[in-house]
């Protein structure tokens, strides 16, 4: 069975050659610079194993996995820009680095080079993989819609929200891992399965992020913290805060959400106060738990040997056992 290292590795192999010597610079720099910062490759690492599930073969999965790794940081430089980030993976954005402009059109040539490798799939799983990934891709942008409509709302819901991360960033977990089942020439119903884990295992991934953002060390994180709070993105704390009976409390928050100068760092504390006041760090951990639980009994369901679960299980374990 491979390891999250054998499948990083095999990531970062392929990866390594795509973009070398390529030109114009200015368009090519950018991009060997996101993927140079490199991050878990954990998506297209999750294709590898979703499936080496199936098969100890992974070649066929190897095209696509690449693809989505293309993908995704073409996500993440649009991300960066919309969301005005300035650090990312504890590195300077690519906007920021260069230029909006450049991040944009970067961007754009990383998801064109996403499906090049997609078109590179052997023919058996070429379309079904295709559709998969295409379906999620325009999901990624609809979760992303969503996310900006919300940053001008103050009355989104936990089911809106959970709906719009399901979007944004479940979908290509669970995509990842759907094409990779694909690729391992598994049933529609193990497939389904795994889909299911990844769409569970994804939510509880991006309400650890919402929860790190606030608590976690920015050495640790890779990002800086407290970020979500100081440019109002609302998360899944920052909705609760919102939505509590406190009306006290909603009306300060509001208070600050209004203001156009402010100290960062009086803001971060005030906020992450209101949050230990409401309990929200217990009451996000406990809504991780549920989901991550929901995933794993999916797991449990897919019809191969324990054995061959056991280092998605790892993986997935790991990942939600971040620092808190």
């Amino acid at each position: 069975m491979y390891t999250l290292k054998d499948c990083q590795n095999v990531i970062n192999t392929e990866l390594e050659g795509i973009f070398l010597n390529k030109e114009p610079a200015g368009l090519y720099e950018p991009v060997r610079y996101i993927l140079s910062v490199g991050g878990k490759r954990l998506r297209p690492s999750l294709t590898l194993m979703g499936c080496n599930l199936f098969t100890d073969e992974i070649n066929n999965a190897i095209y696509p996995a690449i693809a989505i790794e293309l993908f995704h940081n073409f996500t993440l430089m649009h991300d960066d820009v919309m969301d005005k980030s300035e650090i990312r993976r504890n590195r300077t954005t690519v906007h920021k680095k260069w230029n909006e402009n450049t991040a944009i059109l970067s961007g754009d040539v990383l998801l064109v080079k996403s499906y090049e490798y997609f078109s590179k799939c052997p023919e058996n799983i070429f379309k079904g993989a295709l559709e998969v990934f295409t379906e999620t891709a325009i999901k990624v942008c609809e979760g992303q819609q969503y996310d900006m409509e919300y940053e001008v709302r103050s009355d989104i819901s936990i089911g809106e929200y959970l709906k719009m991360i399901e979007l944004k960033t479940a979908a290509l977990i669970a995509g990842a891992l759907r094409i990779g089942a694909l690729a391992g020439q598994a049933s529609t119903y193990s497939a389904d399965l795994l889909y299911e884990f990844g769409r569970n295992i994804g939510i509880a991934f991006q309400l650890q992020d919402d929860l790190l953002d606030v608590y976690a060390d920015p050495e640790v994180f890779g990002k800086s913290g407290g970020g979500d709070i100081v440019t109002n993105k609302k998360t899944f704390l920052l909705i609760n805060a919102l939505n509590s009976k406190n009306t006290g409390l909603v009306n300060f928050i509001k208070e600050w959400m209004g203001m156009a100068k402010f100290d960062k760092g009086e803001k971060i504390k005030e906020i992450t106060r209101i949050f230990d006041e409401l309990n929200l760090r217990e009451l996000t951990s406990e809504k991780i738990d549920y989901y991550f639980s929901m995933g794993l009994e999916f797991l449990d369901k897919l019809p191969v040997p324990d054995s061959r679960k056991s280092e998605l299980r790892k993986v997935v374990s790991k990942l939600l056992d971040r620092e808190k």
